[in-house]
C-alpha cells in the first residue's frame, strides 16, 4: 500500500527534530450543509531542523518514530514570510543606543 503524502503548515518548531504540522480541511455538516473548517494535527520528524514556524511543508507517512510521531518531512514548499516585530523593535532600540 502506498504511503500517504500531505501538505500542511508548521505551527510549532520548539522541539528538536520534531515539528507540529496542521493540515486544514473543510467538512460539510451532515444536517445543515454548512462547510466547517477543521484541522488535523501531525507530529513530523525533521532530521535537519530545516523547517520553521509558518512554513508550508510536504510530509509523508512513516513507521512510528515515537508515541506521537508518525510522519517524516519530505521538503519545505514555502518559507514563512512572517516578521518578528519584537526582534525588529529590539534591534531598532539597540541601534538608537549605539548612536547616543
Amino acid at each position: 500500500m502506498p504511503k500517504k503524502v500531505a501538505t500542511g503548515v508548521v505551527t510549532s518548531d520548539k522541539c528538536d527534530k520534531t515539528r507540529r504540522v496542521e493540515i486544514a480541511r473543510q467538512v460539510r455538516h451532515s444536517k445543515y450543509g454548512k462547510f466547517i473548517r477543521q484541522r488535523t494535527v501531525c507530529y513530523v520528524h525533521d532530521e535537519g531542523n530545516a523547517s520553521g514556524e509558518g512554513d508550508t511543508v510536504e510530509i509523508v507517512e512513516s513507521r512510528p518514530l515515537s508515541k506521537t510521531k508518525r510522519w517524516e518531512l519530505v521538503r519545505v514548499i514555502e518559507k514563512s514570510r512572517a516578521v518578528d516585530v519584537a526582534a525588529l523593535k529590539a534591534a531598532r532600540d539597540q541601534v538608537a543606543e549605539d548612536l547616543e
